[in-house]
């Protein structure tokens, strides 16, 4: 792909990130200067510039990016805010993350995709990531309260660990749902008398799973 097609499927990729709703100009600015690109590998990495979810390692996806810059957009991240991902991935929602926010610490119970994502944020001198093998669901207490989280894989419920974990004022989104067919974005606000929940669009992810996986 010469340089001309590259620059060509980029500036369609904001398009359709626009087309589909994502109008915040601090997001596209960060999904215009984080390049889609080195988080996809082998057999699907010409398709790295289409809005649509492809696979990575450990049978896991990397989202449609129309969907993580929804999600990032629904997070109101402010440039001082402390963020929690859990479900690095491919290490690319992070990656945007770390456009917005001061600091981000993101959690994946795959070692391989840690390793991987880690690669990518180096090469990318992405330096205020810290990226993270453990269990996800239980969140990350050592570095707790968090200004905002973003979880990547769905929950039944919004996880009452990562709730507890979340400043009052901070926002939490995720997707919820018993199934994959059937699940919704959840945007959490928690506020000194409670948490107020907002529904923001149907979604499909992975779901979210307690313990390692069994990659090296």
């Amino acid at each position: 792909m010469t340089d001309d097609e590259i620059a060509q499927r980029k500036m369609q990729f904001l398009y359709a990130l626009r087309s589909k709703g994502v109008t915040d100009k601090a997001v596209l600015e960060a999904m215009e200067a984080i390049d889609r690109g080195p988080f996809i590998r082998g057999l699907f990495a010409a398709r790295a510039y289409e809005d649509m979810p492809l696979p990575i390692a450990c049978g896991q996806t990397i989202s449609q990016p129309s969907v993580v810059g929804l999600m990032t957009q629904a997070l109101q991240i402010s440039p001082r805010d402390k963020v929690l991902e859990v479900g690095t991935g491919s290490g690319y929602q992070a990656a945007i993350l770390s456009k917005l926010a001061r600091r981000v610490y993101t959690v994946d119970r795959h070692r391989r995709l840690v390793r991987q994502a880690r690669e990518i944020f180096d090469a990318m001198n992405l330096t205020n990531i810290t990226a993270i093998t453990g269990d996800g669901s239980f969140g990350l207490p050592d570095q707790a309260p968090f200004d905002r989280i973003l979880v990547t894989a769905a929950a039944e419920d919004p996880p009452g660990p990562l709730l507890a974990q979340l400043k009052v004022g901070g926002i939490m989104v995720v997707p919820v749902g018993q199934s994959d067919a059937v699940q919704s974005l959840i945007r959490v606000r928690k506020s000194e008398t409670g948490l107020e929940y907002d529904e923001l669009r149907p979604v499909r992810f992975v779901p979210l799973l307690e313990g390692l996986g069994k990659d090296t």
